[in-house]
């Protein structure tokens, strides 16, 4: 019997290594590696930005010519568009790539790749972690309507302000991101923006949303928006 107790007693404190481990683990080592993969892509962006590999024309600027060559689309898993969002913080700022796979929500926000383009006409629908992997939207409860969100592709800046949210529903309700957003209370096309995350904070049974309109677009060499200098 006393070998039997030792032998549970080992086993016990063994498994409750490993599940510290692990969540040393969740918690510590993939917000680490994320933060670092996410700076990655903002220097990345900064970088071709800086040496003028990005001359597309900005998705809100009306067509002049029916020539005219249409963006061209972005790519599955890479960055496009830096995001920032000032109730979160004066330094939350994350990247936005293209597509919501696994492995693109490691290094940054993602872009529901059937959505509008920033800033075009429609719903331009983003994702991210509400916790692990850098907890992009560990905050996302404490947004209110009114509140901007300002993102940049490099050509342009694209202010969004909130109407409504965080709204709660189940992962299986996807009208949340169509062109003209489900419950959302618009009642007609327009250029919209919706952000999803998962909730409860640790769990994944509902997703919180909020919506947003395009309340004003200008060009990067204008400076800053507002918005970002309150």
């Amino acid at each position: 019997m006393r070998v039997i107790l030792r032998t549970v007693s080992e086993l016990c404190i063994t498994v409750g290594t490993l599940i510290v481990l692990f969540v040393a683990y969740v918690l510590f080592w993939t917000g680490l590696r994320a933060e670092g993969a996410m700076n990655d892509q903002i220097d990345r962006l900064h970088a071709e930005w800086s040496r003028g590999s990005v001359r597309t024309q900005a998705a809100a600027a009306p067509r002049t010519s029916g020539t005219a060559k249409p963006p061209k689309p972005y790519r599955p898993g890479e960055p496009f568009a830096i995001m920032y969002i000032p109730r979160l913080g004066s330094t939350w700022n994350k990247p936005v790539l293209e597509g919501t796979g696994t492995g693109t929500l490691k290094k940054g926000l993602g872009h529901y790749a059937r959505t509008a383009r920033l800033g075009g006409q429609g719903n331009f629908a983003v994702a991210g972690h509400r916790r692990t992997y850098g907890d992009p939207f560990r905050d996302f409860p404490e947004l209110r309507p009114g509140d901007a969100v300002v993102l940049t592709d490099g050509t342009a800046w694209f202010t969004y302000r909130i109407d409504k949210g965080p709204y709660k529903t189940v992962p299986t309700d996807v009208g949340v991101i169509d062109a003209v957003p489900r419950k959302s209370g618009y009642p007609r096309p327009g250029r919209y923006l919706t952000l999803t995350t998962c909730d409860p904070e640790w769990g994944h049974s509902h997703r919180l949303i909020v919506w947003a309109h395009l309340d004003s677009t200008q060009p990067v060499e204008a400076g800053e928006p507002g918005a970002l200098r309150r």
